[in-house]
């Protein structure tokens, strides 16, 4: 992750290496150079604010010009020297690319991405958010930007992105190394990304919000495990405490449905690995899949779903600030099927998009008044 310190010093961090910080001095800035394990940018200091020029711009519409930070600004990072050389970057599964669409025009303005499994969910979200913003009638059209292909869809309202990312953790992984370079592309800064979505809770109410703390994996640790050239490679699954703590006092200041930070289970499946007795396969008892799921309460373990491990993973690798919020629709200690209503569920399906919006709107109005604020200190400002 690099940011600006309060020195002023420029910190960057290698998928392979330790923390290294330099001071600008030690930067040839006429000079535009590589690294092969991280992007480096040339810091250019003025006044109040810090400018970075990308030493490894992306292909197509990308240009020298430089992009103007603030110091409370973040960038969204990639860690693959290989797109340097890249004349086109084809974002294949959503049907866009670096050379034929012009990224930061189209997604610049992206402060936030809200993604969850079905695409009738992610349009049901944008429409509910352009509501709440006031940004469009809810009852509008909002066209599908990935028509194109039919593996995910996206839609976008103001600096809002919604993005449907499948079922599991190859569908969610495939879509998220596309959204992160998409935003990368586009030059997109402080970006913030919730998953919604539902699930299977552990001794909590049907309708239960859960905002996960850490995703686990079936052995209770915090981890994704990935097999990668044949080695197994392990990545921290950390959220962003900061954030699920801001979602558990939007869900107060509603008060409209009960809502826990506790650990989220991400299995590879299903049936077996969610200790299901109603697949097409099962060779372990009632008392065993109790005894487990008590094991799993005991551990902190709150819900069970198959995508947080490794959207926890790669935000966090990509300094996106993210958020896990799922509702819970029934306990799976006293079942495995859904019995509620189709309306009943429905209604629970609406909450993580209730809280997650009241936050979203929340943030936007905060941005705005410190916006305010900012512009009359500049208009105070005594002149020289």
């Amino acid at each position: 992750m690099g940011y600006i310190t309060s020195s002023q010093k420029p910190m960057f961090v290698s998928l392979t290496g330790p923390v290294v910080t330099t001071s600008m001095s030690e930067f040839d800035k006429s000079n535009i150079r590589k690294s092969s394990s991280f992007h480096v940018f040339v810091p250019v200091v003025c006044a109040s604010c810090v400018s970075f020029r990308n030493m490894a711009p992306g292909p197509g519409f990308s240009d020298e010009k430089n992009e103007t930070l603030c110091e409370s600004e973040s960038t969204v990072y990639v860690h693959n020297p290989h797109l340097d050389g890249m004349k086109d970057d084809i974002l294949y599964h959503f049907n866009l690319g670096t050379s034929t669409h012009n990224l930061p025009a189209m997604f610049g303005d992206v402060k936030f991405v809200c993604v969850g499994g079905s695409p009738w969910r992610m349009k049901s979200f944008i429409e509910y958010i352009a509501g709440e913003l006031s940004l469009e009638d809810p009852k509008a059209e909002y066209p599908n930007i990935c028509a194109g292909t039919d593996r995910y869809a996206m839609y976008k309202i103001g600096p809002v992105l919604s993005v449907s990312h499948g079922m599991g953790i190859p569908s969610i992984a495939i879509m998220l190394h596309e959204l992160i370079k998409l935003l990368y592309h586009a030059r997109c800064t402080d970006v913030t990304i919730f998953r919604i979505g539902t699930s299977g809770g552990l001794g909590l109410e049907p309708g239960t919000v859960v905002v996960t703390k850490q995703s686990v994996d079936a052995t209770f640790l915090p981890r994704l495990e990935q097999v990668i050239l044949g080695n197994t490679v392990v990545r921290s699954t950390d959220l962003d405490q900061g954030l699920a703590e801001e979602l558990l006092q939007c869900s107060k200041d509603l008060g409209q449905f009960e809502t826990v930070i506790g650990n989220t289970m991400c299995t590879m499946d299903f049936y077996e690995g969610q200790a299901r007795l109603d697949g097409a396969f099962c060779s372990y008892t009632e008392k065993d899949k109790q005894d487990y799921l008590t094991k799993a309460y005991e551990s902190g373990v709150r819900n069970i779903e198959m995508e947080s491990s490794v959207f926890a993973a790669m935000c966090k690798l990509s300094a996106l600030k993210a958020a896990v919020v799922c509702v819970t629709l029934l306990d799976r200690q006293k079942g495995d099927q859904l019995i509620s209503s189709h309306e009943v569920l429905h209604s629970y399906q609406q909450r993580p998009q209730i809280l997650v919006g009241h936050l979203i709107k929340k943030m936007l109005q905060t941005s705005a008044s410190v916006a305010v604020l900012d512009k009359k200190t500049v208009l105070q400002a005594p002149t020289t």
